[in-house]
């Protein structure tokens, strides 16, 4: 027993550090992909550092509930390749320790990650998203153009979609727009302009966006008439007061919502429609997650039970693999899943099943020493 006990030990210590090293690896390469965002809101447009701060800060919960499942995997897998490289996997056999001996500490620092990533998913999620909200709508007050994307589609204002090909930040102009308005009821104006400015009413959150030169085309859904207009100069008033007064009322979609609301929402919901499956493939999707920590703990394993030191980087490059895997799994599951083609339900766990049981699978061949999956590669690379 003493023996087992101070194996436990070892196994859970070595595992910390590569999962400390992963995690902040995997957290630089978050801060590389968004370095020029943030460069650009401060420099072009003159957005306080602490702003920008509190971004990042209120994203990361999303980061992170991706990036611990896959910081647990590869740091079970990289301590089971060092140990194998080093024979101490050897030794610990001809010693009687069975692999299945082996499964104690990594089920407790899996179960740990699980914890971990459960409580961004269920709490650090939502408020995340409900303050980068409030955040953003502050951010708009002081420069509103930050918040206009060039090349994308820009939805922060509620029944008003942007597309702006182009920002030009010298002139302050906007090159190339489109813009659909719904905010009348059952009329959808669609405007379109080469030019436009978009400018705010001093100490009120107040905006307008002035377009040039362009046309507007209005259908009247309701009686199916269509009016085109072209203009000189067009104004969009554009209110802040209304999304901040939506959002200090409560009202949340499935993304903001807590694990309670969400379960209400589902309950009261009456229409089985594509807003009701989302919402439940998001109510799931708050477990599935966090069990993926298990399920690629479990994985991780018999993919590093291997002895020869040739097969190290073969074994971390097949964990990114099977990592990435997962992720399109889950992401096929999840476009199923939120239409109704099957129950959501499925679409969340399946990943989390397929890797659990072919983790499963592997670690008992392992444990009954027949060839594991590195051998099934380079025999098929023979063929």
């Amino acid at each position: 027993m003493k023996i087992n006990t101070i194996l436990n030990r070892y196994l859970f210590k070595e595992m910390l550090l590569p999962f400390s090293i992963n995690l902040l690896f995997f957290t630089f390469i978050f801060f590389m992909r968004t370095i020029l965002d943030i460069t650009n809101l401060i420099v072009n447009y003159k957005m306080s550092v602490w702003l920008v701060l509190l971004m990042l800060i209120y994203s990361m919960p999303f980061f992170f509930q991706y990036v611990i499942p896959m910081s647990v995997m590869m740091a079970v897998l990289l301590t089971f390749l060092r140990l194998s490289n080093d024979n101490e996997i050897i030794a610990l056999k001809a010693g009687g320790v069975s692999i299945y001996r082996f499964l104690p500490p990594v089920f407790l620092f899996c179960l740990m990650g699980c914890l971990l990533t459960g409580f961004m998913t269920i709490y650090g999620l939502p408020l995340s998203k409900v303050s980068l909200k409030k955040l953003m709508i502050d951010a708009a007050a002081s420069s509103i153009d930050a918040g206009i994307k060039e090349g994308r589609f820009n939805d922060n204002f509620n029944g008003v979609m942007l597309y702006v090909n182009k920002v030009d930040i010298k002139n302050k102009e906007m090159i190339d727009i489109f813009v659909e308005d719904q905010r009348t009821k059952g009329v959808v104006s669609t405007i379109i302009a080469p030019r436009g400015r978009i400018f705010s009413e001093p100490g009120k959150h107040v905006f307008h966006f002035n377009l040039f030169n362009g046309t507007i085309n209005q259908v009247d859904l309701k009686n199916q008439t269509n009016h085109s207009i072209n203009f000189d100069v067009y104004d969009i008033r554009l209110d802040l007061k209304k999304e901040a007064a939506l959002v200090n009322e409560g009202q949340k979609d499935d993304d903001e919502m807590a694990l309670g609301e969400l379960y209400h929402f589902l309950q009261t919901r009456q229409d089985k429609d594509d807003i009701y499956f989302r919402a439940l493939m998001k109510f799931h999707e708050k477990f599935s997650i966090p069990f993926a920590c298990l399920a690629l703990g479990l994985l991780a394993i018999p993919l590093g039970l291997q002895s020869k030191t040739d097969k190290r980087s073969l074994g971390i490059m097949l964990g990114l693999v099977l990592f990435l895997l997962y992720y399109l799994i889950l992401t096929i599951g999840w476009s199923f899943g939120q239409t109704g083609i099957y129950p959501p339900i499925i679409g969340m766990w399946v990943p989390n099943v397929v890797m659990g049981g072919f983790g499963l699978f592997l670690l008992i061949r392992s444990a009954k020493d027949r060839p594991g999956m590195f051998n099934f590669l380079k025999t098929g690379v023979k063929k």
